[in-house]
């Protein structure tokens, strides 16, 4: 099993200096390559308290020269919010910084703070993203960007050249079921978050490898990542005192940065299945909806935890977690005992399920004609 160590850069109601949060946030992505991790991951967000990491990029790319061994993922780089061309150079490079250590996450985005922050129309974001998509994931196999019928790309390389393929090691982030076909036509793998009865996950699923097959043939997708918000602890009414306390509160910050109950919530084209979630709230309480969020997050004594770990790997056959350990404004030192916690009896068994590895050695690629040679 792959186990990657994910940041979030929480700063709940400011309690604390952005500086601050950053400094500790680093000393536990910094930490995870000698616990044991085999990855580093974040997630791009902006202007909020809720994820204060504005280019996961930049993050990676510092965590790189930190470190030697681990993988460095993106869950997600948002594409709406981005010129396509810029993101190509920017993964490029820093695969090129990293030795061919990068693993490629996407997104669409879905707080209405952010696409309005970048001056931009969300009935668009899924168009947006589809288009930018295919024109990065083709401009890291080729090496070059041509086209698109939003974009309208002049035909330029991508330099440094994409030395390795990204087929294998690139996914996206997918919640809503027509989420699922798309991300099949992309030959993308699956990142997932828990935040939906596991039934019905695995209804998406079959969605995702019917189409899949329909257009990749016999090719296997990549097996699924699946992240959370973990709290171990070896005592179990602790462990389960303050996972509660920790992950609903963490629910809440989510409620606050998407305005999930708001009007607007789910009004916009392609967002329409978020709806569901005001809906939702309004039946169970925002402590209930967050109660059960908090319910399908692997949390207790590490046997509880593997336990937990192992039914979601029977549900969406993945190969390869992402494990958060502070967020919600959680203190340091309780955050790093429940990631040492979890490094000591967790990791160690983990290591000895029976997974396909994650493409561990990209494909390299042949670099290609110039653009203006071609031309």
């Amino acid at each position: 099993m792959h186990v990657g160590y994910g940041a979030a850069f929480q700063n709940p109601q400011n309690a604390l200096s952005d500086a601050e949060v950053y400094r500790q946030e680093l000393c536990l992505a910094e930490l995870a390559e000698p616990l044991g991790f085999d990855s580093v991951w974040s997630v791009e967000h902006h202007f909020t308290d809720y994820t204060m990491c504005p280019d996961v990029l930049q993050f990676l790319s510092y965590m790189a020269g930190k470190t030697s061994r681990v993988q460095l993922g993106s869950m997600v780089v948002v594409l709406p919010w981005h010129d396509p061309i810029r993101v190509a150079e920017q993964i490029s490079l820093l695969d090129h910084l990293s030795n061919g250590r990068f693993i490629l996450g996407l997104g669409r985005g879905l707080a209405r703070v952010e696409y309005e922050g970048f001056r931009l129309d969300q009935n668009q974001g899924r168009n947006k993203f589809v288009e930018y998509a295919e024109l990065i994931l083709n401009a890291l196999e080729n090496g070059y960007m041509e086209g698109g019928l939003l974009t309208n790309q002049p035909r330029r390389d991508i330099r440094p050249y994409p030395a390795r393929s990204f087929k294998g090691r690139s996914y996206a982030a997918a919640v809503s079921p027509e989420s699922m076909p798309i991300m099949a036509k992309l030959g993308v793998g699956l990142l997932v978050i828990p935040q939906k009865p596991w039934d019905v996950v695995k209804q998406d699923f079959e969605v995702y490898h019917k189409v899949w097959h329909e257009v990749n043939g016999g090719i296997n997708p990549p097996q699924p990542l699946c992240g959370g918000f973990f709290y171990v602890d070896e005592n179990k009414d602790r462990a389960e005192e303050r996972a509660m306390k920790w992950i609903t509160a963490y629910y809440h910050t989510a409620m606050n940065h998407y305005e999930m109950t708001s009007e607007k919530f789910g009004s916009y084209k392609g967002y329409e299945f978020y709806s569901g979630v005001g809906k939702y709230i309004n039946r169970h309480g925002m402590d209930g909806a967050a109660r059960d969020f908090a319910n399908l997050m692997p949390f207790g004594t590490p046997d509880q935890v593997l336990e937990k770990l192992d039914f979601i790997r029977k549900t969406i056959d993945m190969n390869g977690i992402m494990c958060n350990f502070s967020y919600a404004g959680m203190p340091f030192d309780e955050s790093e005992r429940s990631m040492r916690c979890f490094a000591k009896y967790v990791l160690p068994e983990l290591k000895k399920w029976n997974t396909t590895p994650m493409l561990a050695k990209p494909k390299e690629l042949k670099m290609p004609a110039p653009a203006a040679q071609a031309a």
